[in-house]
């Protein structure tokens, strides 16, 4: 069983900057695609960026140009940089990590307010 924690949320004002992290346990995460995810009150959970094994990334429009996602395979870590924050982006931000298609592994999230 994998097992995702994440950290670094927080509240933040508009304009500021915060780094999420997730760390994963087991051997093979470099072999995972992983993702943040995020989830507003009252809304559904939406894609917020991925990361391939191979370190290829995909952004939400909304994000584009303000947030980053890496990885540090050696920590068995994502992260995902996130700049230019707005109060639109408050949420709780989870973690997703894909050994396979098939499957999906989630973290227990992490709350982002953004608010002056």
């Amino acid at each position: 069983q994998v097992q995702l924690v994440e950290s670094g949320g927080g509240l933040v004002q508009p304009g500021g900057s915060l780094r999420l992290s997730c760390a994963a346990s087991g051997s093979i995460f470099a072999a995972y695609a992983m993702g943040w995810y995020r989830q507003a009150p009252g809304k559904q959970r939406e894609l917020v960026a991925t990361i391939s094994s191979g370190g290829s990334t995909n952004y939400a429009s909304s994000v584009k140009g303000r947030f980053t996602i890496s990885r540090d395979n050696a920590k068995n870590t994502v992260y995902l940089q996130m700049n230019s924050l707005k109060p639109e982006d408050t949420a709780v931000y989870y973690c997703n990590g894909k050994p396979a298609s098939w499957i999906s592994y989630w973290g227990q999230g992490t709350q982002v307010t953004v608010s002056s």
